[in-house]
């Protein structure tokens, strides 16, 4: 069987590596999982009488280019004093002696963080304001110039979607328990409708959702967005197209909006949720959108595959990972229909 935990001799070394870091306490480290994460397995770290957060690969055999916390931790330190609410990092462990797979340490953030984007425990006005604070903070992103914080060497911007178009189909191929046609069908429609230019150079997180994001505890700000295992340089309206893809999504399928009233809930409608990023970019529209929200559905799609390999595989982070992982294929789908419909319209 997949070894899927700590164990006591790995935290009676983790607390020898955390005084070498710095952070100096007695006995033994404690170590909560947090719920959720499907990837990099995240716990609450007790340690010296202060609170972190440590992020580990998962033990066993990993798909080739994914669990990337060495870049997670790389751009999580360049963004420290930026206009992107980031954790403090405190040190990055390479070393397999330690717990057996890579992982690094941050500062604990308090806040809130919410899982349904309905937001269906706030008032109207309340919702409103999250959105709007949320496409602050992907605008200001997207701001940031990589060479000014380190990062101008981060990623390839050249042929940036069409090696992801390759790299999401490899990962998928890599991942497969049962065909996808849908997914088959969209990596050929990609590969042939490829935009002739794209925005590749800009800082390009790759999971842009609200789960990623602590939110003060009583205002509404985003005070540390979370989870970069997947950020590269890339190009800026791909980015955001996977954080738009939410709007395209029936809340009965995953976390999303598609059908809700938006009027009465108080949550911006697609269209005015990508005018205010334009106006936040200074854009005048996001150039070829259907392609890139198709692509998302690609890409997440391929994610799912991913962890429904790993659920099969005996290494899967959480208990809801052969649920999740069966979601692949209608989204997939969705991405398919997208597809073809941007075919019929021209």
């Amino acid at each position: 069987m997949a070894r899927s935990e700590i164990d006591a001799a790995s935290l009676g070394r983790l607390g020898e590596w955390l005084t070498m870091q710095g952070m100096p306490g007695e006995g033994q480290p404690r170590l909560q999982k947090f719920p959720g994460g499907q990837s990099n397995p995240t716990y609450r770290l007790e340690w010296g009488g202060k609170l972190f957060v440590l992020r580990r690969k998962p033990f066993g055999t990993l798909l080739p280019k994914a669990h990337m916390i060495e870049r997670e931790h790389r751009v999580l330190a360049a963004l420290q004093d930026t206009a992107v609410p980031v954790p403090k990092v405190r040190g990055l462990c390479e070393n397999p002696a330690v717990l057996g797979v890579s992982f690094y340490v941050m500062d604990h953030v308090d806040g809130r963080i919410f899982w349904d984007p309905r937001f269906p425990e706030l008032q109207p006005s309340q919702r409103a304001a999250l959105f709007s604070a949320v496409n602050a903070t992907v605008a200001r992103l997207h701001a940031i110039e990589p060479s000014g914080v380190g990062l101008e060497s981060f990623g390839r911007p050249a042929g940036f979607m069409a090696r992801q178009i390759k790299l999401w189909n490899g990962q998928y191929q890599a991942a497969i328990t049962r065909d996808i046609p849908a997914m088959q069908h969209l990596a050929s429609w990609l590969s042939q409708h490829l935009p002739a230019e794209d925005e590749a150079g800009t800082i390009f997180h790759g999971d842009l959702r609200i789960d990623n994001m602590i939110f003060h505890p009583t205002e509404p700000r985003v005070v540390a967005l979370l989870d970069w295992e997947l950020a590269t340089l890339g190009d800026p309206v791909a980015d955001f197209a996977y954080h738009l893809m939410t709007w395209r999504i029936p809340p009965g399928l995953f976390r999303g909006l598609a059908g809700v009233d938006h009027a009465t809930l108080g949550i911006p409608t697609e269209a005015q949720y990508v005018a205010e990023y334009c106006r936040q970019t200074a854009r005048s529209e996001l150039p070829h959108l259907k392609f890139y929200l198709a692509f998302s559905f690609f890409r997440l799609a391929s994610i799912l595959q991913g962890i429904a390999r790993r659920a099969q595989d005996g290494n899967a982070s959480a208990p809801d990972a052969v649920a999740l992982g069966a979601k692949a294929e209608p989204l997939a789908q969705l991405g398919w229909d997208l597809a073809q419909s941007a075919e019929r319209r021209g």
